[in-house]
């Protein structure tokens, strides 16, 4: 008899395709993240739902696009801010419905309100904050002009105070801590680890800044921060085989949107546009539906399944996480659900059903179909106007989008033009009837 799998969903924040060694980073060695990899399926072509964090996280929850789950927006960071409904399942839930033990450890960023946090999400027990950013040693949310700071530090509903404590190893000490509880239980679990790092305020311990002596500062820092999450990885993998449950667990990993270039990430008034992270060959970063602001590191490792040494280009996305693991946990997939269960692919090698991806960001709207990729409006630079109306690129020959090809191909911009907007006019309309008023009833989206 085959035992029931167990689920690790590694989501880290404002991390870019080029900042892990098996993406193609030259100067940040992540062997942990290389060594799941290798062991598994890497995908190069693995889409964040959203440029920015709460969409790409409702999607990888829910397995819908951001629109379809409730949440279209980066989420405000006070604590009467709604965010994702409640209505609408998540994969904690229904696997909690199969028996699941389940476990969130790090950023929610999904809404701060009471009927919004983790326990309303199906969430057995969870750690973490809840707004977008900390401060990663005092844990106080800074990042709003309109409102004081809040710390935001909670544990299965209750404010705790770790004062002093690096955030990103607290979230790993968390998340092996649900891993001993669902182990002592005989029960099968899934574990959210979701990393803060690298999103700002960039900070980290001297230990790994040490690491990387030579790199510029920028640079320095952001590879500081990821080494911590791939030691925290390492930790996680480390206690599965203790445990003797490694080949039965699989392990996703990806990153919710591009890196930032916000003057924030800076920490000493610098105004140009800050270059930590890399999006390795793509154009764009967070807030762009260039490939830059959306293509990030994607991994997927199940020893007992998946056949190791594995590369895949076929476009995937985090919608996909939740109807693959229903896939491979052998549940019913939702009524409603926009991702394809992954688990043909990953298996057996069967090509994905043909599909369009969208996506949206403000008044930018993009698909992707095949090798073929149109944005509507594209932003290369968040507080900037679009550079053009319609761009049109192909990736397999151009996988920088540097070359408009809408005067070229003129036909099949129209064609997919036009799916963009068909598709984006129904987001639109069901934001106006079904999330919008329940905003307005104070339990919606925010």
């Amino acid at each position: 008899m085959i035992a029931t799998p167990n689920f690790i969903v590694i989501l880290t924040d404002d991390q870019g395709y080029g900042d892990l060694s098996c993406m193609g980073s030259a100067d940040l060695r992540t062997p942990h993240l290389d060594a799941l990899a290798a062991g598994g399926a890497r995908c190069s072509a693995f889409y964040a739902n959203g440029a920015v964090c709460s969409p790409t996280r409702a999607a990888l929850l829910t397995g819908r696009y951001p629109g379809n789950a409730g949440v279209r927006s980066i989420l405000r960071g006070h604590r009467t801010a709604t965010g994702l409904p409640a209505s609408v399942p998540t994969f904690a839930r229904l696997l909690q419905q199969q028996g699941y033990r389940t476990a969130m450890s790090g950023k929610w960023h999904l809404g701060l309100a009471p009927g919004s946090r983790p326990q309303d999400h199906g969430f057995d027990s969870w750690f973490g904050h809840l707004a977008g950013c900390i401060d990663f040693y005092s844990h106080i949310f800074y990042w709003d002009r309109n409102i004081d700071p809040l710390h935001d530090l909670w544990q299965d509903g209750r404010e705790i105070f770790r004062n002093g404590q690096y955030m990103t190893q607290l979230i790993t000490q968390h998340g092996i801590e649900s891993i001993r509880d669902a182990h002592q239980c005989d029960k099968p679990f899934v574990l959210y680890l979701a990393y803060n790092a690298p999103h700002y305020p960039m900070h980290a311990p001297p230990e790994y800044l040490d690491r990387f002596p030579d790199l510029p500062p920028e640079r320095r820092i952001m590879a500081a921060m990821i080494a911590a999450v791939y030691d925290g990885v390492g930790e996680v993998v480390a206690e599965l085989e203790r445990l003797g449950i490694r080949d039965n667990t699989c392990i996703f990993f990806c990153s919710d949107n591009g890196p930032s270039r916000e003057t924030r990430n800076w920490l000493d008034g610098t105004t140009s546009p800050y270059y930590g992270g890399t999006t390795g060959p793509f154009r764009g970063h967070k807030f762009s539906l260039f490939d830059g602001g959306l293509r990030v590191p994607g991994i997927i490792n199940f020893p007992r399944s998946i056949a190791p040494g594995q590369v895949i280009d076929q476009p995937i996305a985090s919608m996909d996480v939740l109807p693959t693991m229903l896939g491979l946990a052998g549940a019913s997939q939702p009524d409603e659900c926009d991702g394809v269960d992954l688990s043909p692919l990953l298996l057996r090698g069967e090509s994905l059903p043909q599909r369009d991806l969208f996506f949206e960001q403000g008044e930018q709207t993009a698909v992707r179909r095949g090798d073929w990729k149109l944005v509507l409006k594209p932003r290369e630079v968040e507080h900037q106007g679009p550079v053009t109306e319609v761009h049109l690129a192909n990736l397999a020959t151009d996988p920088g989008e540097r070359l408009n090809l809408v005067d070229s191909e003129p036909q099949l911009a129209r064609e997919l033009q036009t799916a963009a907007e068909t598709w984006r006019a129904g987001i639109d309309r069901r934001w106006q009837e079904q999330w919008l008023p329940l905003q307005n009833a104070g339990v919606g989206t925010t």
